[in-house]
């Protein structure tokens, strides 16, 4: 399949093009960052230059630039510019600061893999300057760009066990889909997070990801697995903030208001991609051979609403909900104020939400989330 599939975010991010702002686009190495800006320059062919922080000559030319003069040498004078993984350009935020602040009327867009290499970098001399996005996997609307909802549900087991990484969903055979992502794990996945300062031993933080993978959906307790890996707890809870900030997984945290019977304070751990994850606890097997469905289907769809806030002003809060009881509700979206709770579920039982729920939440709204309704729900 080669051929474009356009990204949500694209329009996007043209609307905010030429408003005197750094467009900062983060995302996991490979989910086709380089092709979407590549594909927004295509619509200036005079008026663009693309530079990539990966090449040396970049990074020197970048790294010997201490003033607007010899930054504007640099970028010249198009209407557009892309500096492609700006994460590996020393004190990028500065230079961009120096671009932005003296060269308002010319469009810079900066992408990183790493979020906590490039916010690190920017946040501070960029207040104020920058408008963000992140690029995640292929979401099911993206998805429904190139096929049609038939085509999708005949596509559904696939999505679940490989995932939907842009070069993965266009691979022509199940074969082909193992290998690119095999190789994706084994050769991208880690390459941001071991270059981290706070990481030491790139072994541990493996063993660290796949203890996680074998635990999503479940509470994650920081006293368990720094036990399981004999590491401290601070250190248990070093890694997981630099497994998030590297797109990897992510973090639901328990909703409560402080009612009695409410958990507080706890946390589930989701991969923003099902086929890493799989790939993690070497597990590639068709469903029917299966006994994690639930877990990997609720990761499935939980992943597929985090996709859909792809920037930060979209960005609202996702919890789950549970009583000490073990009443629960799968996910919790907050929107100014109103509650929106989701049953996820594999097969096609509807059920009601939790009496003390209904209670204690009136206004909330409730949907369930099968097999036989995703699409509707998702798209």
């Amino acid at each position: 399949m080669n051929m474009y599939i356009p990204r949500t975010i694209e329009t996007k991010i043209k609307e905010w093009l030429f408003k005197g702002k750094i467009i900062i686009i983060y995302g996991a190495r490979q989910t086709g960052k380089s092709t979407l800006v590549k594909k927004i320059l295509e619509e200036y062919p005079k008026e663009n230059k693309y530079l990539n922080g990966d090449e040396t000559n970049t990074k020197k030319l970048f790294e010997q630039a201490g003033d607007a003069s010899v930054l504007a040498k640099i970028i010249g004078k198009p209407k557009i510019v892309v500096i492609d993984e700006a994460q590996k350009i020393e004190n990028i935020g500065l230079k961009l600061k120096i671009l932005i602040d003296n060269f308002p009327d010319q469009q810079i867009i900066a992408t990183g893999s790493s979020s906590f290499d490039l916010a690190n970098k920017i946040a501070e001399p960029l207040t104020g300057r920058s408008i963000q996005f992140w690029l995640s996997p292929l979401s099911l609307k993206e998805i429904s760009g190139i096929w049609d909802r038939t085509e999708i549900d005949s596509q559904l087991e696939n999505l679940l066990i490989y995932g939907a990484y842009p070069a993965v969903v266009a691979a022509s055979s199940l074969e082909e889909k193992t290998v690119i992502l095999k190789q994706l794990v084994s050769d991208y996945l880690y390459k941001d997070v071991l270059s981290f300062d706070r990481v030491r031993k790139s072994e541990t933080i493996k063993r660290f990801t796949e203890a996680l993978a074998l635990q999503t959906g479940n509470e994650v307790s920081y006293n368990e697995l720094a036990n399981l890996l004999q590491i401290g707890k601070q250190t248990a809870m070093s890694y997981l903030d630099i497994l998030e900030q590297g797109f990897i997984l992510f973090r639901l945290t328990s909703f409560s208001r402080n009612l009695r019977q409410e958990i507080s304070r706890s946390r589930k751990i989701y991969f923003f991609d099902t086929g890493v994850r799989n790939v993690l606890i070497n597990n590639l097997n068709p469903l029917s051979l299966r006994n994690d469905i639930g877990s990997l289907w609720e990761n499935f769809i939980i992943s597929e609403y985090k996709k859909n806030q792809y920037w930060v002003a979209n960005a609202t809060p996702l919890y789950f909900w549970r009583t000490y009881q073990q009443q629960e509700i799968d996910l919790v979206m907050e929107d100014k104020g109103n509650f929106s709770a989701v049953e996820i579920k594999w097969g096609k039982k509807h059920d009601l939400p939790p009496k003390i729920w209904r209670e204690s939440y009136p206004n909330s709204t409730w949907e369930n989330v099968t097999r036989d309704n995703y699409l509707d729900k998702i798209l």
